[in-house]
């Protein structure tokens, strides 16, 4: 028997309306409301998912695949 190690990877995205001046301030309003948690994806748009596994055994990674 060999061990593995598989890693799985999601990507979600959601919509959030911010009202700002220009792109700048915009990202910056959205930066501080998402690390304050005010902004928060749940459950979100799952947009991407992949898997890599680790042959931890032989120290072999298959490299990322989507599923």
């Amino acid at each position: 028997m060999r061990k593995f190690v598989v890693t799985i990877e999601e990507m979600v995205s959601q919509d959030f309306e911010i009202l700002a001046e220009n792109f700048e301030q915009a990202e910056k309003i959205a930066t501080e409301k998402y690390k304050n948690g005010e902004f928060a994806l749940v459950p979100g748009n799952l947009v991407a998912k992949q898997m890599e596994i680790h042959n931890v055994t032989d120290d072999v990674w298959t490299g990322w695949n989507e599923f």
